[in-house]
């Protein structure tokens, strides 16, 4: 076994790594970049390598550089994580080519899969049911529409190199197909340097299913399946093992292949092969479909370790350090079920857009297993993945698992950037979620339901008055006493466009009256305890500079309001396109005098590997383009200015 470990990553899946490689008494390396001097996988490493400025092109993807710290360090091996370059065989050729070990497979099993096409002219060829499509080598524009044409609307476009949902496009209409298939190439050049594309049929109602298998080059098993099919933008938010209604038959038949497909490419170390399934009659083991191969340990990974009771990260050490796999497949079972939601800072209202932000406060519930590579006081930045944690709960049954899930969530609370935390929470009170029937089309299908924010209670609204004037904490110099009546005070707090004026009345040192719009909400402190006209409720009160933060089950923010400098509009005259969030601006589509319609594109900005398209909002006349392509921009950065709607009238 080795003795030493380098982790060619950051963030939660290097702090995962070095999790079980400490409990198996190996040493471990971090590698870390400008922005991540003071990141959480840096501070639980044995040692810390330097490797280059914040950008991952300049760092992480520096696989000379990665190479030369493990070989300073007397690192034996080096783990990729997932991401960044844990799919590049070039790495794992000068990996090996320096005397270490790479954790994970050869990079002729990483070719073998790396391109969606040749993968899929391989599975056929092994034996592997694969989704009707194109996956030639012919890339005219033409070409590809006929054979869109041929397979039937709707497709799926799909970059050959992609992952994550990057350079994918669905099409439901000839007559979108151009555009989209423009839009894929665009982003799949940026993501991944390669822009060839393939197309497949879209079924109508999929199921994402796919199969954790594990190998040592000769043998492979399976450690049964996974249901991705809660997703938004084709990326997962909520992952579970088993998949509801899986049957015995269909189950055997995946798992079968599945590891027929590790064996075809003499595959080491943990994979997953994912399936698209059709389940518009049920699941059925003739409706299943292989898409891709991920060569690497998945982000859901944490799933089929509650059901099976293994240590994935585990068996990669074990498999790479030269020993055979640690149990035959009649030796895994299931127990249980499991789910996975994965916190991201994002702003899901507005089109999922990622976001940055400190997290002034963090706090993860007890019962529930909480996989995170930031703390307290850590930067979400605009250069990686902007994930905040990954919450896994396990119970008995599909049910209790569920339920402990929706309570983690509520139990979870973060401050300092906007999450998708209330998102997920309405997910998993879902009445189709609940009973099992998903599919990738739920999310988008009801989005204005699962983003529905919950009514605030009046409680709230008082607390985040008195959290607001300090007197959550007790001691305060307003709560002495008043010689003839009670002491009263106003205070002014801020949520978004909104503003509440409040009257606080201290009646005692614990004992207040909170008054705002013709309410009167007696409020009480006992301990940790509050008493909200005699009844009692979980809160917790978090204080961070002028913000406030209520957590009651759900998270309420609120700013501090100066009353002296409430003056002036907070948003401008509405006629600015602003940039949503931090990012590149990859293209200008406008000039100025354009005249442009309500929809209309005027830029895109790439962010965290995505582009988003920046539209116009109202018909107008562009009156000033205010950035350059290739500019790096912060979030609210002005880019392109309407002419007022007067002087288009005029």
């Amino acid at each position: 076994m080795f003795n030493k470990i380098l982790i060619a990553n950051r963030g939660e899946i290097a702090c995962r790594v070095m999790e079980t490689a400490h409990l198996m008494g190996i040493k471990t390396v971090a590698v870390y970049s400008d922005a991540d001097r003071a990141a959480k996988h840096v501070a639980m490493a044995d040692e810390a390598v330097h490797i280059g400025a914040s950008s991952p092109a300049q760092s992480y993807l520096r696989g000379d550089v990665i190479i030369a710290a493990a070989l300073a360090t007397g690192a034996q091996a080096v783990h990729p994580g997932y991401g960044f370059l844990s799919e590049n065989p070039d790495f794992v050729d000068a990996v090996t080519a320096a005397g270490l070990v790479f954790i994970g497979p050869s990079a002729s099993a990483i070719n073998a899969m790396g391109l969606k096409d040749a993968a899929k002219r391989l599975m056929i060829k092994a034996g592997v049911p694969v989704v009707p499509g194109y996956h030639g080598e012919n890339q005219d524009d033409e070409h590809l529409a006929g054979a869109a044409d041929a397979i039937g609307y709707p497709v799926l476009i799909k970059a050959v190199a992609g992952g994550g949902g990057k350079g994918m496009r669905k099409v439901m209409q000839p007559a979108g197909f151009a555009e989209a298939l423009e839009s894929a190439r665009s982003e799949a050049r940026t993501a991944f340097g390669n822009d060839a594309v393939l197309v497949e049929k879209y079924v109508e109602k999929p199921r994402h299913i796919e199969v954790q298998v594990f190998g040592d080059g000769t043998d492979a098993v399976h450690l049964f399946e996974r249901d991705c099919s809660l997703q938004r933008r084709h990326q997962k938010v909520i992952e579970e093992a088993p998949a509801p209604g899986m049957t015995a038959e269909m189950r055997a038949a995946m798992g079968e292949a599945a590891v027929k497909a590790a064996k075809a490419i003499g595959y080491s170390g943990a994979g997953t092969i994912e399936f698209i399934v059709d389940a518009s009659d049920g699941l059925r083991a003739d409706r299943f479909w292989f898409m891709e191969m991920n060569t690497r340990l998945q982000v859901e990974h944490p799933v089929t370790e509650a059901i099976t009771g293994v240590d994935l990260v585990e068996w990669q050490l074990r498999v790479a350090a030269g020993e055979p796999l640690p149990k035959r497949q009649q030796d895994l079972t299931i127990n249980g079920h499991a789910f996975e939601a994965r916190l991201y800072a994002e702003d899901v209202p507005k089109g999922f857009l990622p976001a940055t932000g400190t997290l002034t406060h963090l706090k993860f519930p007890t019962g529930a297993r909480a996989d995170s590579g930031v703390r307290a006081g850590d930067v979400i930045s605009p250069f990686y993945d902007p994930m905040i944690a990954k919450l896994i709960t396990h119970g008995p049954t599909r049910d209790v698992a569920l339920k402990q899930m929706e309570q983690a969530l509520g139990a979870t609370e973060v401050a300092g950037s906007v999450t998708n935390l209330a998102f997920l929470a309405a997910l998993t009170r879902h009445p189709d979620f609940a009973i099992g029937d998903v599919d990738t089309g739920l999310i988008e299908r009801d989005l204005a339901r699962l983003t529905v924010e919950p009514d605030m209670p009046d409680a709230v609204i008082a607390l985040a008055g008195l959290a607001a004037m300090g007197l959550h904490i007790g001691g305060a110099p307003t709560t002495g006493f008043s010689l003839w009546q009670p002491l009263s005070q106003t205070v002014v707090i801020g949520r978004g466009d909104d503003l509440i004026a409040l009257n606080v009345t201290t009646r005692s040192g614990n004992a207040f009256t909170v008054s705002f719009d013709d309410r009167n909400i007696d409020v009480a402190r006992h301990g940790s305890d509050w008493l909200i006209d005699g009844a009692k409720l979980t809160v917790n009160l978090v204080v961070f500079g002028d913000k406030v933060s209520v957590f009651a089950g759900h998270a309420w923010h609120f700013d501090k309001i100066d009353p002296l400098e409430r003056a002036g509009g907070r948003h401008g005259d509405g006629n600015l396109i602003e940039a949503p969030m931090p990012g590149l601006v990859k293209s200008v589509l406008v000039k100025n005098g354009a005249l442009v319609k309500a929809g209309d594109r005027l830029a895109v900005l790439e962010a965290m590997k995505m582009e988003h398209s920046l539209t116009a909002a109202r018909d107008g006349i562009v009156a000033e383009v205010l950035v350059i392509e290739g500019a790096q921009v912060e979030a609210g950065a002005a880019l392109i200015r309407l002419e007022a709607e007067e002087a288009v009238a005029a």
